[in-house]
This record gives structure tokens, C-alpha cells and sequence, in this order.
């Protein structure tokens, strides 16, 4: 994720890929370590962003049901839809220091 591509926004495309991470891993019987760095989802794919909430949260279910681990470490700023869907759902999170962490969106 890189916030300095259009604030690091989780829209279809991202939602896509972070369910597609889980979802090999799973597979291959493997941890996940996500680096997040995201103003939340994206407001002009509308819905379909936040469709990417219920998507990666599922996926990640399905990972940690079958025994996956998963590190999430939240880098400046961590927001919005990213952080409460898999961002704060991990076995062991970890932050950079004096970084922006939230649930609501905008950095």
C-alpha cells in the first residue's frame, strides 16, 4: 500500500489483491505480514469500496479458521476502511512510531 497513490485508498483493485494474499496463504499454509498505509476506501468507486471491507475481512476469517498468522503493521497514516476491516484484526499488530491510527478516514 502507498499512501502517495491517491492516499493509499483501498478500492476494488486493492480489495482484490489483500483477499487474494490471504486466500494463497491460506493455501500454501504460510503467515500473511501486511503493511498498511491508507486513507481508507476509495469514495469514488462509492460501494464497491466499501464492499472491500466485508471482502478482506471474510478472507482473512477463512486464513485465521485454518490456522493462519497474520502480523499487521500500520504505518503513517493507517485509517478508515484498512483499519477496521484487516488492518486491527491481526494476531500481533505493530505500529511506526508516532504514526496516524484510526478508524475514521482522511490523514
Amino acid at each position: 500500500m502507498d499512501f502517495n497513490f491517491r492516499g493509499g485508498t483501498m478500492g476494488t483493485v486493492v480489495g482484490e489483491r489483500i483477499t487474494q494474499l490471504f486466500e494463497r496463504a491460506r493455501e500454501r499454509h504460510v503467515p500473511c505480514i501486511v503493511f498498511t498505509a491508507s486513507g481508507g476506501a476509495r469514495m469514488e468507486e462509492g460501494m464497491l469500496a466499501l464492499m472491500q471491507m466485508a471482502k478482506t475481512t471474510l478472507a482473512l476469517g477463512r486464513f485465521r479458521e485454518d490456522g493462519g498468522y497474520f502480523i499487521s503493521v500500520l504505518t503513517d497514516p493507517t485509517t478508515g476502511g484498512v483499519s477496521a476491516s484487516f488492518g486491527f484484526q491481526a494476531d500481533v499488530i505493530v505500529a511506526e512510531a508516532h504514526a496516524a491510527i484510526g478508524f475514521a478516514g482522511g490523514a
